[in-house]
């Protein structure tokens, strides 16, 4: 499992190379130290922070992705981004055994998906992974964008995701804490990757569904995944299809208990 854009506290080192510091980064040194909490952005000429101008404020039944932080005898502490405690107990694990100790099933730095369960009024989260989305991450790829951007990646009716998963094959799993899970065939998961970079950037303007698809098809044929020719025979395929027969809808996929998705997160 990778983990892309390491989030980052401010004073963390992020390079012993001052030439490369950017914004929201500062020197001391000869070293370039992160001024802001914020997701790390780094290229071989530049470092930069991205802040995390939203934190995330957890709600009973989202989905989120977590990265367990300490282990004890009842359960696991875990990571959700948040300004807020997030517990897992054992017996809200169904990979939990009798004859298994905690740390035999999940460990430190281990990530999950799994559901709020429950909030109380000191804020204290509990959450289960007792859902079918629920999972143990070994695979695949770990994306972190800003939590705030989150509804824009799922996009209207989950659209965008729809798009992302229809054009790669690949899987797609949204937390609301703004950690989004793929999975497939790296070629595919990194162009997935880009997309939703690009799709948190440039979330408030328009057309940007329409953008996404034309990325997603260049981007496949520079990797070798499709053929020209291909796409455009899907374009004028469109064409054709705008001026015949009325395109039968697509069936809205269920966003919320088909195994695939949950009802604020896709897979």
């Amino acid at each position: 499992m990778e983990v892309s854009r390491k989030i980052v506290l401010p004073g963390d080192l992020l390079s012993t190379n001052p030439k490369t510091a950017g914004p929201n980064t500062y020197v001391e040194g000869n070293r370039v130290y992160a001024r802001v909490l914020g997701l790390l952005d780094k290229t071989e000429t530049t470092v930069r922070v991205i802040p995390l101008k939203g934190r995330y404020v957890p709600s009973v039944g989202d989905t989120v992705i977590g990265i367990v932080k300490e282990v004890t005898a009842n359960g696991w502490i875990v990571d959700i981004l948040s300004p807020y405690v997030a517990f897992l107990p054992i017996l809200e694990n169904p990979n939990m055994r009798p004859n298994k100790k905690p740390n035999e099933v999940l460990d430190i730095g281990d990530a999950i998906i799994a559901k709020v369960m429950n909030i109380d009024p000191k804020m204290r989260v509990t959450l289960t992974m007792k859902d079918k989305l629920c999972r143990p991450i070994r695979v695949g790829r770990i994306v972190v964008i800003n939590p705030t951007r989150v509804p824009r990646v799922i996009g209207k009716k989950g659209s965008m995701i729809k798009l992302l998963k229809s054009e790669l094959d690949v899987q797609i799993i949204v937390g609301q804490n703004g950690l989004i899970w793929i999975n497939g065939d790296r070629r595919k998961v990194s162009i997935a990757e880009e997309a939703i970079y690009i799709i948190e950037q440039e979330a408030h303007t328009e057309g940007l569904t329409d953008r996404i698809a034309e990325f997603v098809k260049k981007r496949k044929i520079e990797m070798g995944l499709a053929k020209p020719e291909e796409v455009k025979g899907e374009r004028e395929g469109k064409i054709e299809n705008q001026g015949g027969e009325v395109v039968p809808e697509i069936p809205e996929e269920r966003l919320k208990g088909d195994g695939n998705g949950g009802d604020k997160a896709d897979s």
